[in-house]
């Protein structure tokens, strides 16, 4: 965190000076400027990095940094207005408009400005990151034989097969893809399982970046409710034949948002309803090693029960790792997994060899099991000091839920609560929070909001971002309830 504000720090104050130089002008050497500012090579060559970005500067291996040369005069504005004909006449056949709503997504992507506590992050902070032996193992994969070729199209048959142990059941090496990260996983399972203007059955509330995927494929998605032991299956039955779905999308351990878990009376009642409506089960088990350290044994996940290959498993490091390792699982069996099989490679071709020996050097290296026992207690305090936080600062705020695995805790606000009114009070309190609205797929039956334990830098960012949201609660929500 000290690295990335003194790297915009540096930035800023080069970028000020820059009028100090003509165009083409050679700006001082690196090492001027670690010893004037006393920061590290490593700050500065960042800092140039970003100028060099926005155009300012331009570098030059072995000579060093240069103000870069005056751009002319910028063309003349075109007209794209006729563009909002051609693209709305494209959907104009459409049973279901294609249109794309990233809001969802883009709001667990985007960084918070500087100085405020980021509940609404959807990764580990770097300091819970496994930042050391990511790079250990990049560096070792780059100099494994044949790491820069083409790698196999569904992936290298080693990392597949490490796929396939961490399922179970009956999940072979052969019936697992290598895909780039989970979002791309379910691009491509909803694009093999169902048509244009198709219903798909998801769980509500549920995953954003789901219903942004369905929407933007023009799937039509039914919501199917969930209480504090997952999915109902009475409901999930009435919604196939109400709807005639060939697909349901479920994350049966710690869903998000609410972080419940599909209970063991319910997992194979889930299985024998889809497979008596002739459907496909897509499971999202996205956060399987982020377990809290008291959470027990955990159930195996739904395809490894599944002999029918009813069941379309979606897996990824990237929780438990870093949002730019993007490396997830596909596995499937049957005739299903040639369609999954073509479309992700038309798609993508196949995820880069390096990024796929890296995580190969990473889950086989003693550092991988050491990692996966930290994150499990420090998320398992972080969720208990935002708990304990919440409960004496803000007892009006209810937790129907506690999880024992994931990132973040699923609040039920005060009948009336306006979350959009109270995530602009918040951020101008500085604590950046998720709104529940974005869960559901179709109307609310209450006011929510989402707030993320595993983006910040520990304990006390956590009691400070409580304290900011109770100042933001008093703002917005005076004389709701009453």
């Amino acid at each position: 965190m000290q690295e990335r504000s003194s790297v915009g720090e540096l930035a800023k104050q080069l970028r000020r000076e820059l009028d100090r130089y003509s165009p083409g002008g050679k700006l001082p050497s690196s090492r001027s400027l670690v010893e004037r500012f006393r920061v590290s090579p490593v700050t500065v060559s960042r800092a140039l990095g970003q100028l060099a970005a926005e155009g300012l500067v331009v570098t030059r291996p072995g000579a060093g940094a240069f103000r870069a040369e005056l751009r002319g005069a910028s063309a003349p504005a075109g007209d794209t207005s006729w563009q909002e004909v051609a693209l709305s006449a494209d959907g104009a056949a459409d049973l279901v408009p294609r249109s794309v709503d990233a809001s969802g997504v883009t709001v667990a992507l985007a960084a918070p400005p500087p100085g405020v506590v980021e509940f609404n992050g959807g990764y580990l902070h770097p300091s819970l990151q496994p930042e050391r032996a990511m790079a250990a193992a990049l560096s070792r994969a780059g100099r494994r034989p044949g790491a820069w070729g083409r790698p196999p199209m569904e992936g290298l048959p080693e990392l597949r097969e490490w796929f396939a142990r961490s399922i179970g059941g009956g999940i072979t090496a052969a019936g697992v893809l290598i895909a780039a990260g989970g979002q791309s996983a379910l691009t491509t399972a909803l694009r093999a399982l169902a048509p244009p203007g198709a219903p798909v059955l998801v769980e509500s509330p549920t995953y954003p970046g789901m219903l942004a995927i369905a929407r933007a494929a023009g799937l039509r998605p039914v919501p199917v409710p969930v209480d504090a032991d997952g999915v109902r299956p009475a409901l999930l039955a009435d919604a196939f034949r109400a709807t005639g779905a060939r697909v349901f999308v479920c994350q049966p351990l710690f869903q998000n948002p609410t972080g419940a878990v599909l209970a063991p009376d319910r997992r194979g009642e889930v299985l024998r309803i889809a497979r008596e409506a002739g459907a496909f089960v897509v499971e999202d088990d996205f956060v399987r090693r982020l377990v809290h350290e008291d959470a027990g044994p955990l159930p195996s996940p739904l395809a490894a029960d599944d002999p029918d290959g009813v069941v379309v498993h979606v897996c990824s490091l990237t929780k438990a790792t870093s949002p730019s390792f993007r490396v997830s699982a596909l596995a499937a069996h049957g005739p299903v997994l040639e369609r999954l099989r073509a479309i992700q490679v038309v798609d993508t071709f196949f995820v880069p060899r390096p990024l796929q020996e890296a995580a190969l050097e990473l889950v086989g290296s003693p550092a991988w099991p050491r990692h996966l026992r930290a994150i499990s207690g420090e998320l398992k305090n972080r969720r208990d000091a935002m708990t304990t936080a919440l409960r004496l600062e803000l007892p009006e705020l209810s937790l129907p839920h506690i999880p024992a695995g994931g990132y973040h805790l699923w609040l039920r606000l005060p009948d009336g609560t306006d979350e959009s009114a109270l995530t602009a009070a918040a951020l101008r309190a500085g604590v950046a929070i998720t709104p529940g609205r974005p869960y559901f797929s179709a109307e609310s039956s209450a006011p929510h909001a989402r707030l993320s334990f595993a983006a910040v830098a520990g304990t006390g960012e956590i009691a400070e971002g409580v304290r900011r949201l109770r100042v933001a609660c008093d703002e917005s929500l005076r004389g709701v309830g009453r």
